[in-house]
């Protein structure tokens, strides 16, 4: 009877068996978790301890982002194919672990931002915190994601919640068309990217990327047409997640409908994402077709880079809206630079792709700390436009100085070091790569964001136009917003101490695969 239970356990129903190292999916799972226990807890809340959801959910956020430590060696997988170990779903490397920190402590920098931004004008908490938390989740398991099926359910779970959240000021017209063109735009985006997938996975028989790079190294004649086709439809829907232009007509009105707080996520983690899977699709498992998406990111980077920070310059000081347009724009253009090492990568070493992850944090600790301060100046100034920031040090002068710490280290100008750092990485990335071209495009686009970006730091400390301005002190900033504006001042300040290590560990382990 032993003997024959044995010999049951090792016949082909175990080999069947996958194991699950909990310790590696912990950031993933703590965050879906804590949504969910947040949108059960929403139905026993009283309405006036709401509040009580957004500190359990920044606390849970906190927790996630800790759990982050123990995996700090970026050696483990799970969800391996049984016949094929080299074959993960999910893998913890040093790749993964820094785009998670970037995702899960800028989803802890919204959540903090969101405390006060949900009590204020009164939205549905539960069903917020809800949709934050999940989109959070998605975007966390993303770059851990290491077969075609994960990736994209991974995405769409990052990007289904970001619709509600952007619609969710209800009754608000603009809310509502910022909602519906992000909405078309990304399940326009995932239709493309599923019909790409299915033609790659019918040329190769794999969704696991590695096993996919094998076999498009050598696809029969009759079914190349096919595995191109499906390569480039891939990158184009993922074109239109990292909002490279043509495919950015998307984010200017949805970052001035959604509440600030989402604006600011999705300035960061939404790109995050995009980029991610970016990197994933063309330099793990598309390698053999880098002739056809080398020059067509390197191309999609010059006219977002481009496009961007023209759009950007245009911006009237006095028009409502007009600071969060400038940095939507701003983001677009900040788009174009985070192409240019992926692009890079099809024409030379794939280490490349630590410029952009070492960027890409720089950006997102910048880019948050400045939709902090656009927080909380908005609270007195709700028009959002850039002439509200005139005078701003003499009111607050904490505030304003972060403002142009953050807004001199997206120009790239010191004190701003992590700033300067990740625009000469990706600058050398080009270099190396051979794309003299590329690179005196963005030394061009460089200089044209410097003079917005400086325009908008000079006026923090001119003189207020209004005499009559009352006096006194100002109202003392919430303290959920203060702290995100000193968490993402610290980050940037400890990334301007240690940019090597940041670009050490981000190239450390992604591709010995």
């Amino acid at each position: 009877m032993t003997a024959l239970s044995t010999t049951a356990a090792t016949g082909p129903t175990a080999s069947l068996v996958q194991s699950v190292d909990w310790l590696a999916i912990a950031p993933v799972v703590v965050t879906a978790a804590v949504a969910l226990a947040v949108l059960v807890a929403d139905l026993f809340v009283a309405e006036r301890r709401k509040p009580l959801l957004g500190w359990i959910s920044v606390a849970g956020l906190a927790v996630a982002t800790a759990s982050l430590l123990p995996l700090r060696a970026g050696d483990r997988t799970t969800f391996c194919l049984t016949g094929d170990p080299a074959a993960c779903s999910y893998t913890a490397d040093h790749f993964a672990l820094a785009v998670q920190f970037l995702v899960l402590g800028g989803a802890l920098v919204t959540a903090l931002l969101s405390v006060t931004a949900v009590r204020d004008t009164r939205l549905p908490a539960g069903e917020y915190w809800f949709l934050l938390l999940s989109s959070a989740a998605g975007a966390a398991l993303l770059p851990a994601s290491r077969d075609l099926a994960t990736l994209i359910v991974a995405l769409e779970v990052a990007s289904l919640p970001a619709f509600a959240l952007v619609g969710m000021r209800r009754g608000d017209r603009l809310s509502s068309e910022a909602a519906l063109k992000f909405f078309l735009s990304s399940v326009t985006a995932t239709a493309v990217s599923l019909m790409g997938v299915s033609f790659v996975y019918a040329a190769t028989g794999s969704l696991h990327l590695t096993q996919v790079a094998d076999r498009l190294e050598d696809v029969p004649g009759q079914l190349d047409t096919l595995a191109m086709a499906g390569v480039a439809l891939t990158l184009v829907g993922f074109a239109f997640k990292t909002a490279a232009v043509p495919f950015h007509f998307w984010v200017p009105d949805t970052y001035v409908g959604a509440p600030l707080p989402v604006a600011g996520y999705l300035s960061v983690i939404g790109k995050a994402v995009g980029f991610t899977g970016l990197i994933l699709v063309t330099v793990i498992a598309f390698p053999a077709y880098s002739d056809i998406w080398g020059p067509a990111l390197a191309v999609l980077a010059a006219l977002t880079m481009t496009l961007g920070n023209a759009a950007a310059l245009r911006q009237s000081a006095d028009r409502p809206n007009s600071a969060v347009r400038l940095l939507a724009w701003s983001s677009v253009g900040q788009a174009g630079y985070l192409l240019v090492p992926i692009a890079a990568a099809a024409y030379a070493d794939r280490d490349q792709i630590g410029s952009t992850v070492a960027y890409a944090l720089m950006y997102a600790a910048v880019n948050l700390g400045a939709f902090a301060v656009a927080a909380l100046v908005a609270r007195t100034k709700p028009l959002h436009r850039i002439s509200d920031y005139r005078g701003l040090y003499a009111e607050r002068p904490l505030a304003a100085l972060a403002l142009a710490f953050f807004l001199l280290c997206l120009a790239g100008l010191p004190p701003g070091i992590i700033g300067l750092f990740a625009k000469v990485t990706v600058f050398r990335s080009a270099v190396d790569a051979g794309l003299g071209w590329l690179a005196v495009v963005m030394a061009v686009n460089v200089v044209i964001a410097l003079y917005y970006y400086l325009r908008w730091t000079a006026l923090l400390f001119r003189t207020p136009e209004t005499a009559d301005a009352p006096a006194g002190t100002p109202a003392r900033a919430p303290r959920p917003v203060t702290a995100a504006i000193a968490l993402t001042a610290a980050a940037a300040l400890v990334l301007s101490g240690a940019p090597q290590l940041v670009l050490r560990f981000a190239t450390g382990s992604l591709f010995p695969l």
